[in-house]
């Protein structure tokens, strides 16, 4: 099935493994946000999940010589759904917060910001998804 043709809006872009990846992939998503309408905090919170999941997706699912794929869509209900597919074994889960802790908040942003999210498997690796309602974009009912 074709996701562009059956879906109101949908837009999905490639990353390969290097730094720069996690920038291009917040522009990817504001420039999207942006041209379906949605909202200034709710998109921020948009691209700050997408940020940390890229990240994660970067620094732990992402073998040499591989990337990562970001896709997101927005239905007809407002609901905004985020992916990031990765290579990578294991399962990203919330680990508690350390005060002396440098890194490992991401996903406790993505938890605190996203209505639902989870991990979905793939084969290589996995998806880490993230929905976020309310997202209602010009011409979308």
């Amino acid at each position: 099935m074709n996701r562009e043709t059956h879906l109101p809006h949908f837009r999905e872009h490639f990353y390969r493994r290097e730094r720069r990846s996690v920038p291009r992939s917040r522009a990817f998503v504001r420039d999207a946000l942006a041209a379906w309408g949605v909202p200034g905090r709710r998109g921020d919170d948009v691209v700050l999940c997408v940020s940390e999941m890229a990240t994660n997706a970067l620094l732990h699912g992402v073998p040499p010589g591989r990337g990562f794929r970001v896709m997101l869509w927005l239905e007809h209900d407002g609901v905004l759904r985020v992916e990031v597919h990765d290579s990578g074994d294991g399962a990203p889960r919330v680990r508690p917060a350390d005060e002396n802790a440098e890194s490992g908040r991401g996903l406790l942003l993505v938890e605190a910001l996203a209505d639902k999210w989870g991990v979905g498997p793939r084969n290589p690796g996995k998806v880490v998804w993230a929905e976020f309602s309310g997202c209602c974009a010009t011409g979308v009912r």
